[in-house]
């Protein structure tokens, strides 16, 4: 093996009696100063790995900071008959300072990890959210490869939860996975909420974690948790990979199983098998997924037909599950001049200012919708999950067209259910419907929209001296940002009140929908980020939510990302207070101590601003969104005007 000089020290910077730790290339390298003589040994103790570094010199000797084991501190010899010591390289003292001669470097070698990140690159999975330690450096080091390569893009985060939330983002925006990448033991588990969110809204997500080594795994070690027992309930595969395991095709399953069945895929890495050699080809999706794009059976499809001949007020509601398809389902709708709801999840899937579009149903949503609910003869249902929150009347005849079986019918009864890709459903019912059927509501939809503008107008004139109205604040967002801006949206009031106030046009809308977790929002903007759509990327929250994962503004000032975050700042969890009102008990435990939040925003990096007055609200909007990076607008909300 060849060898090569190198400078570890300058005269002077090491005291007499003093060891330091010293870094060159991959060398780690404990330097020692004892009695005028240098000492240059390998940084890892033999015994148990301990940073000899880290030690000191005492009586003679470098003591390990580990197990106390002692180390001659120039030439690493243990004492009495021992021959377990560090190896220990020549130092030469020159005039421009201390040299070491060390080693050169062997070529890398293509490991277990290398053979898996490609497989993920290969299946798209080109994004990862994660924190880096002890127990995922091997696999880390071979996603810092692939970034180097330009295959890959990694966002270190300062919490996990942080990074599940932005890979569920990523997902619900782009219909593919990102990763999200922690250590063992806790690590791995702080993933767990995040990816919870995924899984019930039909998110795409890789999950990876470290492991301990093999060796210790399942004896109490640090850190020693069965991480596919954790993950057992939210994952819908979860593996470890074994050093015997065919690690490529392990991560073609967990890829394959996250994008076909739009659900949370894991795979747990021990630490030794990550840095395993590999010779293993990396594959992708190219002939392992069909197309799923499947006609409606023609028995149900000629019943929904049937319905819809029939029905003089028919109304269509979308969800979540038409994102991707709502073009064939206007198209539809405009055929049989019908308004269009949709869920909370679905908004922004039909442009407010459409003449058939009626807002959100439920109990984020607007008048509008609800008299069109009640006013209807028939509802069809395109990719919606019928939750409570969305209150689909259960009586009215109902024709549910959704690609999963499970879906079909989930709560209660419906009078069709219509198995097949909504998109390729909505073009089969227009094509097979008669020219005759329709009756055009534009000119009904036009009216109680008008009805509900009045309304909106005048609660933004309501001014009780304690802040802005959510009617006033979403307006005024509504008028300053992109008409296909990226919207992420947290829980709570402001998301109630931003469901309710809200015109959107070509945005698009994510949330915490199903799990509803308070803190996606400014999380979830990452996501949408790091997508790269090249959209303005907007998120909104309470206080209470951004104040989940507030130390995430560090990360959007790290990557320099363009996030405006809109913060309602009330002081209080005010949508648990309201619900302790409701419930006849007093107000408890739901008041806030906050920082002011755009200083707070101009410490992390970012660039604050801070609204108290309503004529302060556009201009400060405006200049925090021609910031080109992250902005956070500070707004100070009224609490009982939501």
């Amino acid at each position: 093996m060849t060898s090569s000089l190198h400078k570890i020290l300058d005269h002077g910077e090491l005291p007499e009696g003093r060891v330091t730790t010293v870094t060159i290339g991959h060398h780690t390298l404990a330097v020692t100063n004892h009695e005028g003589t240098y000492g240059c040994l390998d940084n890892h103790c033999t015994h148990q790995g301990g940073p000899l570094g880290e030690g000191s010199i005492e009586g003679g000797h470098l003591r390990c900071p580990w197990h106390g084991y002692d180390f001659d501190p120039t030439t690493g010899a243990p004492p009495g008959p021992f021959n377990d010591g560090p190896p220990c390289y020549p130092v030469e003292v020159r005039e421009d300072g201390i040299y070491a001669t060390l080693p050169d470097e062997p070529p890398r070698t293509r490991t277990v990890s290398d053979a898996m990140v490609e497989t993920m690159v290969a299946w798209g999975v080109d994004t990862v959210f994660g924190i880096v330690g002890h127990s995922n450096l091997g696999f880390g080091d071979a996603m810092r490869q692939a970034e180097i390569r330009g295959d890959l893009s990694y966002y270190g985060v300062r919490h996990e939860g942080a990074a599940a939330f932005a890979a569920s983002a990523y997902g619900k925006l782009m219909g593919r996975p990102a990763a999200c990448f922690g250590i063992a033991g806790p690590g791995s588990t702080n993933l767990l909420t995040g990816l919870y969110d995924a899984k019930v809204d039909r998110a795409p997500v890789l999950a990876l974690s470290g492991q301990v080594p093999s060796s210790t795994m399942g004896r109490g070690a640090f850190q020693d948790l069965d991480l596919e027992a954790a993950f057992a309930d939210v994952a819908r595969y979860s593996r470890t990979v074994h050093a015997g395991s065919d690690h490529t095709e392990l991560m073609n399953l967990a890829c394959k199983t996250a994008l076909v069945e739009a659900d949370v895929a894991h795979l747990v890495f021990p630490d030794e098998v990550q840095v395993q050699p590999s010779e293993a080809e990396a594959s992708g999706p190219t002939g392992r997924v069909g197309v799923r794009s499947f006609p409606p059976p023609a028995e149900s499809l000629d019943s929904a037909v049937e319905l819809l001949t029939k029905a003089e007020r028919p109304l269509i509601i979308v969800g979540a599950g038409a994102r991707y398809d709502m073009e064939p389902i206007i198209a539809l709708a405009e055929r049989l001049g019908a308004p269009v709801a949709t869920t909370f999840k679905g908004k922004g899937q039909i442009s407010d200012q459409h003449p058939l579009g009626c807002g959100v149903l439920g109990r984020s949503g607007t008048p509008v919708a609800s008299w069109f609910m009640n006013e209807s003869d028939l509802i069809v249902a395109f990719g919606a999950s019928f939750s409570n929150h969305t209150g689909i009347s259960s009586y009215k005849p109902i024709v549910q067209v959704d690609h999963d079986p499970m879906a079909i019918g989930r709560f209660h009864s419906v009078t069709v259910g219509v198995l097949g890709h909504v998109g390729v459903t909505a073009s089969a019912i227009a094509a097979a419907i008669p020219q005759s059927v329709g009756s055009d509501r534009t000119k009904e939809v036009a009216e109680r929209r008008a009805i509900w503008t009045a309304e909106k107008q005048s609660r933004r004139d309501d001014d009780r001296g304690k802040g802005l109205s959510s009617a006033t604040i979403f307006a005024e967002l509504a008028s300053a940002i992109d008409n296909d801006a990226v919207i992420s949206v947290d829980v709570g009031n402001n998301t109630y009140s931003f469901g309710r106030y809200f015109e959107v046009e070509q945005h698009t809308v994510l949330m915490s929908g199903y799990l509803g977790s308070i803190g996606f929002g400014f999380a979830g903007a990452m996501g949408a980020w790091a997508a790269k759509t090249g959209r303005q990327i907007v998120s909104v929250s309470g206080d209470g939510g951004f104040g989940q994962y507030p130390m995430e503004l560090t990360t959007a000032a790290k990557y320099n990302m363009n996030i405006t975050h809109v913060l309602l700042n009330n002081g209080e969890l005010g949508k648990i207070s309201k619900e302790q009102r409701s419930a006849d008990l007093d107000v408890w435990q739901t008041s806030l101590q906050n920082p002011n939040f755009a200083t707070f925003a101009d410490n992390c990096g970012a660039l604050g601003f801070r609204v108290e007055q309503a004529d302060q609200l556009a201009p400060m909007l405006a200049a925090a969104l021609a910031y080109d990076g992250p902005a956070l607008v500070d707004i100070v909300a009224d609490v009982g005007l939501i």
